[in-house]
């Protein structure tokens, strides 16, 4: 069998309607999005959630996410960006908050548009952004309240330079790093201030 070309994918409105051979049913992608992608405070969604934060604050949320890259987002100069994503608050009974720990291990990366692996592991991006979800009290907690969350803004070299290959990074150890701290409406600025070094 011969190499399958990547299938371009074209972003949806949640009108789509499913259908059975061309006999459309009742039930539309929307259906299927509220159904599967309701609990927003999922490790999993939560943490793309926080990519759609990033990237429509820095004015690139026009396209469509890309699974399995080596970097979360790309601004339109070509700047890398890898985001992670935590929480005091999960979804799930707590007997306590969630510590905030984000993973910042090197890895061996895959770029989705030539499908080719590194050669070898690092960090493949050019700034992490941490996006915290920093409601604590669960009555109040919601994601979709951008006010609710707070980004911290670090280069990869400053991650390169101070932690190595360290695995992990608490809250503590991060503020310790002196990143750059931003709200939704502020995130742009503070990109460009950790750019210019």
């Amino acid at each position: 069998m011969s190499e399958l070309d990547a299938i371009s994918v074209t972003r949806k409105t949640g009108e789509e309607l499913f259908h059975l051979d061309g006999s459309v049913l009742p039930l539309s992608l929307q259906d299927f999005w509220s159904w599967a992608n309701s609990d927003l405070l999922n490790n999993i969604l939560r943490g793309v959630l926080a990519e759609f934060l990033v990237a429509s604050a820095l004015g690139i949320a026009d396209g469509v996410r890309v699974e399995w890259d080596a970097k979360d987002l790309v601004t339109r100069s070509g700047v890398k960006i890898e985001v992670k994503s935590a929480a005091y608050i999960q979804s799930w009974k707590q007997k306590q908050y969630s510590p905030i720990i984000f993973d910042i291990a090197p890895k061996q990366g895959w770029d989705a548009e030539r499908n080719v692996s590194f050669s070898k592991q690092g960090r493949n991006a050019d700034i992490y952004i941490f996006c915290l979800l920093a409601e604590k009290d669960q009555s109040k907690v919601d994601p979709l309240n951008v006010a609710s969350w707070k980004f911290y803004i670090l280069s990869s070299a400053t991650l390169d330079r101070e932690l190595d290959k360290q695995k992990t990074l608490r809250l503590s150890v991060l503020e310790k790093l002196a990143p750059e701290v931003a709200n939704y409406e502020c995130m742009r600025e503070a990109v460009e201030k950790v750019l210019a070094g």
